[in-house]
C-alpha cells in the first residue's frame, strides 16, 4: 500500500513538472538574438531616421533576431545592455551619453558584445577617445552628395560579398580624421570619381574589428532614406550586423 501511495502522488507530479518543463524549453530554443538600434541626436538630425528605423526592424523580422529601438540614453546601464547581442548608432550625432552611460558600454564591449555604426555614428562623441577607436574615425566634412565609384576591396565577408569589385552609387561621403589603423577595410572610395574627397588613396568607407573583447563594425553609407529601399544596400547592412551580433549566416 506504502508503493501505491508513493505512486499515486509522485508520479503525476512527476509527469506535471516533465510538462511544465516543456514550455520552457521551447521557449528557450526559440529565443532571438537581440539589437538594440539606438538614434539619439544632439546635432544635426537625418531625416532618414524613421525609415532607416522601420528597415532594421524588418531585417530582423525576416532574419531571426529581434529589434528594439530607442533615442532614450538611459537604457545604457550594465544590466539593461546584457539584454543585446549589439548595439546599433544609426546616424547618431553629437554627445549623446553622459560619463556613466559611457562606462557602461566600454564594459558591455569588454563582456564581449557588439556595435555597428551607420553613417553619422562617426559623428558623434568627439570628446570619448574610446569611441574613436571603437567607431574607426571621426567624421571631418563632406562635399555635396553625389554619385562616386566605390571599390570594395574584401568580398570575403557578409557585407561585401553580394558586391561587385565596384559600387557605383549616390550617397553624401564623409572626408574622416583619426583613422583607427587596426580596423580591417572592407570598401573604400575612388576619390576621382566625385569631388571633395581629402583622403587620398586610402580612403576608408567601411570597416570591421575585434575590439577589447567585443566586435565593431562600421559603414559611411546610409545617408539617404532611398539607402533604406535599396536591397543591395540592406544586404550590406543585414551582413554587417550579422558580424556585430555575433550571427553566422546561413548562406
Amino acid at each position: 500500500m506504502k508503493i501505491l501511495h508513493v505512486k499515486k502522488y509522485i508520479l503525476p507530479a512527476l509527469l506535471l513538472s516533465m510538462l511544465a518543463a516543456f514550455p520552457l524549453a521551447a521557449a528557450i530554443a526559440k529565443a532571438k538574438p537581440r539589437l538594440l538600434v539606438f538614434s539619439k541626436t544632439a546635432g544635426f538630425r537625418h531625416d532618414c531616421i524613421p525609415t532607416a528605423r522601420l528597415a532594421v526592424i524588418n531585417l530582423g523580422k525576416e532574419n531571426g533576431f529581434s529589434v528594439d529601438t530607442t533615442e532614450d540614453a538611459s537604457v545604457f546601464n550594465d544590466k539593461n545592455l546584457k539584454k543585446y547581442a549589439a548595439v546599433l548608432f544609426l546616424n547618431t550625432t553629437g554627445d549623446v551619453l553622459n560619463d556613466e552611460q559611457q562606462a557602461a558600454m566600454e564594459k558591455y564591449i569588454h563582456n564581449g558584445g557588439g556595435y555597428m555604426g551607420i553613417h553619422a555614428a562617426t559623428d558623434t562623441e568627439y570628446g570619448w577617445p574610446w569611441y574613436n577607436k571603437l567607431a574607426g574615425a571621426w567624421f571631418t566634412s563632406h562635399p555635396k552628395q553625389q554619385e562616386a565609384t566605390l571599390l570594395v576591396v574584401d568580398r570575403n565577408n557578409g557585407a561585401t560579398k553580394h558586391l561587385q569589385e565596384k559600387w557605383v552609387r549616390k550617397d553624401e561621403w564623409y572626408n574622416f580624421k583619426d583613422l583607427n589603423p587596426d580596423v580591417h577595410v572592407l570598401i573604400k572610395i575612388d576619390e576621382s570619381s566625385y569631388e571633395g574627397g581629402t583622403n587620398g588613396t586610402e580612403h576608408p568607407m567601411c570597416w570591421y574589428h575585434d575590439f577589447e573583447g567585443g566586435r565593431a563594425f562600421y559603414t559611411e553609407l546610409g545617408h539617404t532614406k532611398e539607402s533604406y529601399a535599396d536591397p543591395v544596400y540592406l544586404q550590406h547592412v543585414l551582413g554587417g550586423l550579422r558580424y556585430a551580433m555575433n550571427i553566422r549566416s546561413k548562406d
